[in-house]
């Protein structure tokens, strides 16, 4: 059974499931997907389009599905999905997609701090940590396990790769490929981010291995020539392919 707040407003045509909580002055518009167990506290607004999932923590000031800061948008039905158990802290902002890709996508197990900002169509993977004030522009996307300081500034259509520490106050408009920290200014490639690969279980055989990997990586002049040398000289596995294809792949190139 949920428990809503005399003092909050749900749209007739939104959809609730079982044992929600929904504080005073909480909004839900129409067209919007809510699953189980959720704790909306005061004052958050739930707008056209989302989709939340099961066992989310919302608290007063947080903004969901926010019609997209995109002079493109016309109007266009789009939504804005927010996967399970992630705790999206005070007047935190997370748009809604764009016509570009449909929707904008927060995953799991994620710690949003307050005033973080999600901009249109970003895709947010699973168990980050993105600290206070860290905005993101639109079509940003951050794979899993990645932690993002407080006041980082993210250019559209970077990539950030998984088990990052990116340095607080940082900015910048490349790709971040993955197991590194990024700091300093400008910002720029400070080493292996060791502490974070041990928490995560990885072996000392397997961290030495990624060392190699960017040690050849950013060794070259081309990174393409550095690429080549990895694929010659470090055994296979998933980690140090998932380096290859991310930088491969890259759009706006990697941070050096």
């Amino acid at each position: 059974m949920n428990q809503i707040s005399p003092l909050a407003y749900v749209h007739p045509e939104a959809k609730i499931g079982d044992n929600n909580i929904i504080g005073p002055f909480c909004y839900i518009d129409k067209n919007t997907v809510i699953g189980d167990n959720n704790v909306f506290q005061n004052s958050v607004t739930i707008h056209f389009g989302a989709r939340i999932g099961n066992n989310n923590e919302i608290f007063p000031g947080a903004s969901i599905s926010t019609k997209p800061q995109d002079l493109k948008f016309a109007g266009e039905e789009t939504t804005c999905e927010i996967g399970n158990n992630n705790s999206i802290r005070e007047n935190v902002t997370i748009s809604r997609g764009t016509a570009s890709k449909g929707t904008t996508k927060v995953g799991s197990n994620n710690l949003l701090m307050e005033c973080v900002h999600v901009g249109h169509d970003c895709e947010l993977g699973n168990g980050l940590i993105i600290g206070n004030a860290t905005k993101f522009a639109g079509e940003v996307i951050v794979d899993d396990n990645a932690i993002i300081s407080s006041t980082v500034l993210v250019h559209q259509f970077c990539h950030i790769g998984g088990y990052v520490m990116i340095q607080g106050g940082a900015r910048f408009s490349q790709d971040i490929p993955p197991y590194i920290i990024v700091g300093k200014e400008p910002a720029k490639y400070c080493g292996l981010n060791l502490v974070g690969l041990r928490r995560r279980g990885f072996s000392n055989e397997l961290i030495t291995s990624i060392h190699d990997a960017y040690r050849k990586l950013y060794s070259k002049g081309m990174l393409s020539e550095g690429i080549e040398e990895i694929r010659n000289t470090i055994e296979p596995s998933k980690e140090i392919e998932y380096i290859i294809n991310f930088v491969e792949s890259s759009k706006r190139g990697i941070l050096r």
